[in-house]
């Protein structure tokens, strides 16, 4: 097992790298996929070496990292790994604002450790937690480098038969019943008049009720693409008129997470 004093992973005469890892998008579902099937083993090696973690979730980066070591082995136990959690208040309030200092969590990498950032799902920084730590590696001068792997709304996206040549993430949409039929309406008239597709996720549970505020609220002839469970066996990307997806039955569950989009 490595230790601080003689570490695997470190180099004392510059900083180490901060690596991107992404996780399968299968956090939470039912059943897992192959860990190979969605991310490369290039990927997995590198998370395979790194002793040193920001997550989301410390449980759950454990958990994915077991997983990891069932294909590539580890260079040090689970117990010996160093995984720090982003504050509870990231998550609640978004990072991307510049009120949360990252910066002491790359201490290790000032030390020369190379270390990985990971999310419970997909690429971390990117629809979750993470942009204040990747800012802070930059004003340290710390090297930034995204692995690749699984990203739900690029795949969702290339799905959706939507214009994949404009295209933003809205995030979350409001929880109340009105606010989030205003906000509907608002996405869709500026993906009729501009032409951008306008990509949303929801918290699996609320994945029934977000399709039918969307089939209540849209006009007829805007297309919605949903796609539920990618990289999944359960997986499903359908993309329609609103006059047709009210004709059709729901191809989602409220366990399964879920990418709308809606365009022209």
């Amino acid at each position: 097992m490595a230790t601080d004093s003689h570490p695997a992973d470190a180099n004392p005469t510059q900083s180490g790298k901060l690596y991107l890892v992404p996780a399968p998008l299968d956090f939470g579902c039912d059943s897992q996929a192959d860990l190979q099937d969605s991310i490369p083993l290039g990927t997995l090696k590198v998370a395979a070496r790194l002793q040193y973690w920001i997550s989301e979730n410390a449980k759950s980066a454990r958990a994915y990292l077991k997983r990891v070591n069932s294909v590539t082995a580890l260079s040090a136990s689970l117990q010996a790994l160093h995984i720090e959690e982003l504050p509870r208040e990231v998550h609640k309030k978004g990072d991307h604002s510049g009120n949360f200092d990252a910066r002491p969590l790359l201490a290790p990498a000032l030390r020369g450790h190379d270390m990985g950032l990971v999310s419970e799902a997909g690429m971390p920084a990117v629809a979750d937690p993470g942009s204040s730590v990747v800012r802070a590696a930059h004003e340290l001068a710390i090297e930034v480098i995204p692995l690749i792997g699984p990203v739900s709304l690029l795949l969702a996206l290339a799905a959706s038969g939507l214009n994949g040549q404009n295209f933003a993430f809205a995030g979350y949409l409001p929880q109340d019943p009105t606010e989030r039929s205003q906000r509907i309406r608002e996405l869709e008239s500026l993906a009729l008049k501009t032409g951008q597709t306008q990509l949303f996720i929801e918290t699996p549970y609320r994945n029934a009720a977000m399709l039918q505020s969307l089939l209540q609220t849209l006009h007829q002839h805007t297309r919605l693409a949903v796609s539920s469970g990618l990289t999944l066996g359960c997986g499903v990307c359908c993309s329609d008129s609103i006059s047709n997806w009210r004709k059709r039955k729901s191809p989602l569950d409220n366990s399964t997470p879920a990418v709308f989009a809606l365009g022209r």
